[in-house]
């Protein structure tokens, strides 16, 4: 076995596109997703699963239909399952996402912004 350290921000460093996350890390059937984001996203949900949002630099907003929560650089989130969300970042945002395997960044919701899932970086 070839066991080496992932560089989280040399991975960031190699994204070129934003709202298109990139994997980096597979444990069991979860992924390990980098991405960069700025301006507003879709509102959507996961029926299926709970999703993390960890926020690697600068400032991202989770909102809510009833509110909306801050993350900062350091910070991380869990959306639970079947919640409506919608991801802002005022100015770019690198985010590490966990979820499981075949996860869509835009759940049922779809549209343009729907990213090629399992694609490594």
């Amino acid at each position: 076995m070839d066991y080496k350290a992932i560089d989280i921000q040399q991975k960031l460093g190699l994204l070129n596109e934003q709202w298109s996350p990139r994997m980096i890390a597979e444990m069991n059937d979860y992924q390990f997703k980098v991405v960069k984001l700025e301006g507003d996203f879709v509102w959507h949900d996961h029926p299926e699963t709970d999703e993390v949002f960890l926020v690697i630099k600068g400032n991202l907003r989770i909102d809510f239909r009833d509110g909306a929560v801050n993350l900062a650089a350091g910070e991380m989130l869990v959306v639970p399952k079947s919640v409506e969300h919608k991801p802002f970042a005022e100015q770019e945002a690198e985010v590490m996402l966990i979820e499981p395997r075949g996860v869509l960044n835009t759940g049922q919701a779809g549209g343009e912004r729907t990213a090629e899932n399992d694609v490594w970086i």
